[in-house]
């Protein structure tokens, strides 16, 4: 774990919009999980179109995984903070996701795969988040990779804030990802009772806070567990400042949005209807994972 750069304080935090709770659904051969980032929000949380957190220590709600599925125009960033999954797809790329390591997946033109938990007990607990990419890059060659836990970039600030950094920087320490376009964010920090965190912003990212330990408050606002903080745009703020009130743990997310049009299909998300239909006859007809 890295030492932080000098910390750049926060002249003015962002304040909460409104706070959003998941919706519990299932997806792939029934795993039960909350969505978190719904369909409804993709246009004001633009770039980020779904967050999914899943955690469950019963087998039966995650044991039968995710079977061989399409993607076509999106990148999928998959956090697992406990368990196993086994990821293959039809490029050839095979990786096992493990306790605190993260899965980037750049679907591009088109890719099936399949996340397979590879165990029969215990708890399985992390995010997937889909981000979306530019209309120029959306068919992309396909691109993955994984990152075990101890390749992630972490740091603590002098106030024990233990973070990592998935994408994007904070305080000087660079993310495992960059993206030029998007511009991604994603931090994982961890908060001791009565620590403070500040994060630089640009003014133009939208930003949210999802807290899945404990409670902490933003601008004077109480943020509990399981819910999702939507931060407010205001050109003003140059970040966010988090305090905990208990031990938390939360994600933090900004990204700089596309502002182009967003037309999804289940797992195919493109710019216009034609798009769609494309993809979707290239799936039936068996182009879409080709391997070029």
């Amino acid at each position: 774990m890295s030492s932080p750069a000098a910390p750049h304080p926060v002249a003015t935090s962002r304040t909460i919009e409104r706070l959003v709770a998941g919706q519990a659904t299932s997806d792939g051969a029934g795993v039960k999980l909350s969505r978190i980032l719904t369909q409804d929000l993709q246009h004001r949380l633009d770039p980020f179109l779904m967050l999914d957190a899943f955690g469950s220590d019963k087998p039966d709600d995650y044991i039968a995984g995710f079977p061989d599925h399409p993607h076509r125009g999106f990148e999928t960033v998959t956090y697992m903070i406990a368990g196993r999954m086994l990821h293959r797809d039809s490029a050839g790329n095979e990786g096992l996701l493990q306790n605190g390591g993260v899965q980037w997946m750049t679907a591009g033109k088109g890719v099936i795969h399949s996340e397979i938990p590879q165990q029969d007990a215990g708890v399985m607990e992390g995010f997937q988040l889909w981000l979306n990419l530019h209309s120029s890059e959306k068919m992309n060659t396909p691109w993955y990779r994984d990152f075990q836990n101890a390749q992630l970039p972490q740091f603590k600030t002098l106030e024990g804030v233990a973070v990592t950094v998935i994408s994007g920087s904070s305080h000087g320490v660079q993310g495992a990802v960059t993206r030029e376009i998007t511009q991604p964010i994603y931090l994982d920090a961890h908060m001791p009772m009565g620590s403070r965190f500040e994060q630089a912003l640009p003014a133009g990212h939208n930003a949210f806070v999802y807290v899945y330990r404990g409670q902490v408050s933003i601008a004077g606002q109480a943020v509990p567990a399981q819910r999702m903080a939507i931060l407010a745009n205001a050109s003003q703020a140059d970040g966010v400042v988090i305090e905990a009130s208990k031990d938390a743990q939360l994600i933090l997310v900004a990204g700089k949005p596309l502002k182009e049009p967003i037309v999804q299909y289940g797992p195919f998300v493109m710019n216009t209807k034609e798009e769609i239909y494309q993809a979707l006859a290239d799936f039936r007809e068996g182009r879409l994972g080709e391997v070029a």
